[in-house]
This record gives structure tokens, C-alpha cells and sequence, in this order.
């Protein structure tokens, strides 16, 4: 397993930290620094990647996608969305960045109705309660049925996967967090690992394959063990999130790496056993003592924490 975090564009503590703790591979966003050129264009991803690279950092992964909503909504501006994303998947091929991480959740992405829930010791973590949404107004793309946007993602999954192919990228498609439907009308499709298969079936490829994040997976009542056996059967997994949770989709809570309803353990062990040998990073940790909680889920405390954890975890995992 390719032990990974997710860094910003530009180096910062965290870069150098890591790095204290062996952790070689780097998880990117979109370089929205640039000012002359998009984000998504050639020389933009490489001089991101090779800023990585002199910290001695491997760009596997860019966990971030151009504009899309007009793509997942099916409103006009979706072709020229979806024109945009295949020069991006190129451009990653050209750069060699090898897996992208994107998602289809259309108006709002990672959704909670709290960002300061306390947890063990008083340390902060997000959490989600439907029921405070249940008089939500509807978004302004109004009511999105289910049917949508199941045609909506084949739609895009026809034009981008071929392009994929041809640049050798990993679309690595992330479930939706959180898992329930509809929020403010909105509905979301990729509720579970079954979804997820649904999803990647519409266009058979080497090169269609998910995210598999834990925690969303784990909310939605999945047996992770059995989720990171198949998908590593069929050659589909290509990136994962190593979090959880406590609660049902309904009502749920983000936790401490070894404070959750998974027994992380035993995933790593899975995770052995299949040979998985892709990225994986830590998510959504808790914001700790003396941490301002300015950006909630990804503070450094808490990531060091997690990187610690899981490191111990593989220790045990490849010792059997």
C-alpha cells in the first residue's frame, strides 16, 4: 500500500512532516494558484508535480475536478464541461499522474450539518443529521430525481472513459457522502458499494474503477472486508480513504481512526490479502487541542495522528 496524504499545491509544514514520517506519496488538488493558465492545463500539473517531487513526493493522485455541476445536472454548459475534463484527463496523461479522484455529487459535494461535534477528549469532528434538513429548501436546481442523474453519469461516463483509456489515467469515482437522498431535493446515487458497481458497469474499462472510502461505505451499513475483496478482484480499486465513522446515514459522525464502528485491523489485514498495492490516505480527522478548527476534517494534528495509526496498522498487516 502506497501510504499517501492530501497536500496542498504549494509546500507547507505538513509537506515537510510527512515527510519526517515516511510518507511518500502525495494526493493534489488543482493548482488554482496559477494566474496566466487554468488549473487543468499541461504545464500547471507538472510544475505541481515536480514541486512534490523536489520534497520527495510522488504525485499518484489529483482528488479534484474541473467544473462539473452543469455535467451532473444535464443543464446547458455540460458540453463544454465535459470538453474541459477530457483535455484535463490528457493533460494528466501527458504529466503522468496516474489516478484521478473525482465524484457525482451534483449542487454540493462532502455535505455535514455540524463541523463541531465534540468528541473523545473534546476533540472536534464533523457529523451529519438528516432530520435538521428535513424543512431544507430546495437549491436552486430545484428538484433531481435519481433517474437524472443515473442518465446524467452515463452520459458523462461514455465521453470521459475512452479518454482515459487513451491517457492512461484511473478514474477513481468516490461514493456519495453522505449517503442518503434526496438533501434539499438534490438526490444522490452512489449510496453504496452496490451503486458504486452499478456505476463502473455502464462503460467497462481497466480504467473505470471507485474510491473506496471507508467511512461513506461503513455509514452506509457496507461490510468493508467483503466491499475491498471485490473491488480488488475485479481490478477496481484504485485509491482509498482510510477513515470511519460511528452512526447510520440518517445520523452519523466522523471519529478517530481507532474510534469507530470498523475494526481497522482487520481492513488492513484485507487489504494485505488482496495485494492491494494502490494509494490510500487518511480523511476527515479530528480537529484537536489548540487547532482553530478553520478547516474542519483537515487540520495537522489529527492528521499526524491518523498517519501514525495507519502506519502501525500496515506494520501488523504485513507481519501477519
Amino acid at each position: 500500500m502506497q501510504l499517501a496524504e492530501f497536500f496542498s499545491s504549494q509546500p507547507s509544514r505538513l509537506w515537510q512532516l510527512a515527510k519526517q514520517m515516511n510518507v511518500n506519496y502525495a494526493v493534489g488538488g488543482l493548482p488554482w494558484e496559477e494566474k496566466t493558465e487554468k488549473p487543468w492545463d499541461l504545464m500547471p500539473l507538472i510544475r505541481m508535480k515536480q514541486r512534490y517531487a523536489d520534497h520527495g513526493l510522488t504525485l499518484s493522485v489529483i482528488e479534484s475536478m474541473p467544473p462539473s455541476n452543469h455535467i451532473k445536472l444535464g443543464t446547458p454548459g455540460r458540453e463544454e464541461e465535459i470538453e474541459v475534463f477530457q483535455k484535463f484527463l490528457i493533460n494528466m496523461g501527458a504529466a503522468g499522474i496516474p489516478v484521478l479522484c473525482y465524484n457525482f455529487m451534483a449542487q454540493f459535494n462532502w455535505f455535514r450539518t455540524s463541523t463541531t461535534t465534540s468528541t473523545r477528549g473534546g476533540a472536534l469532528v464533523s457529523s451529519y443529521d438528516h432530520s435538521l434538513m428535513k424543512d431544507a429548501p430546495l437549491t436552486e436546481a430545484g428538484i433531481v430525481t435519481e433517474e437524472q442523474l443515473w442518465e446524467n453519469l452515463q452520459y458523462f461516463m461514455e465521453r470521459i472513459v475512452p479518454v482515459a483509456e487513451e491517457a492512461k489515467v484511473r478514474l477513481a469515482l468516490h461514493p456519495d457522502d453522505p449517503p442518503i437522498t434526496p438533501i434539499r431535493g438534490v438526490s444522490r446515487i452512489l449510496r453504496s458499494a452496490a451503486a458504486l458497481q452499478r456505476a463502473i458497469d455502464l462503460v467497462p474499462s481497466a480504467y473505470n474503477g471507485i474510491t473506496l472510502c471507508q467511512g461513506t461505505l461503513a455509514t452506509a451499513g457496507d461490510d468493508i472486508k467483503a466491499v475491498i475483496r471485490d473491488f480488488a478482484k475485479q481490478d477496481k480499486l484504485f485509491f482509498v480513504h482510510f477513515r470511519d465513522v460511528r452512526g447510520t446515514p440518517e445520523k452519523f459522525e466522523e471519529t478517530f481512526h481507532d474510534d469507530g464502528k470498523t475494526n481497522m485491523l482487520e481492513a488492513m489485514r484485507t487489504y494485505y490479502e488482496v495485494g492491494y498495492s494502490g494509494p490510500a490516505r487518511p480523511d476527515h480527522v479530528p480537529t484537536m487541542a489548540g487547532e482553530n478548527n478553520d478547516n474542519p476534517g483537515y487540520e495537522l494534528l489529527g492528521r499526524l495522528y491518523g498517519i501514525g495509526y495507519i502506519i502501525g496498522l500496515m506494520e501488523a498487516a504485513a507481519a501477519g
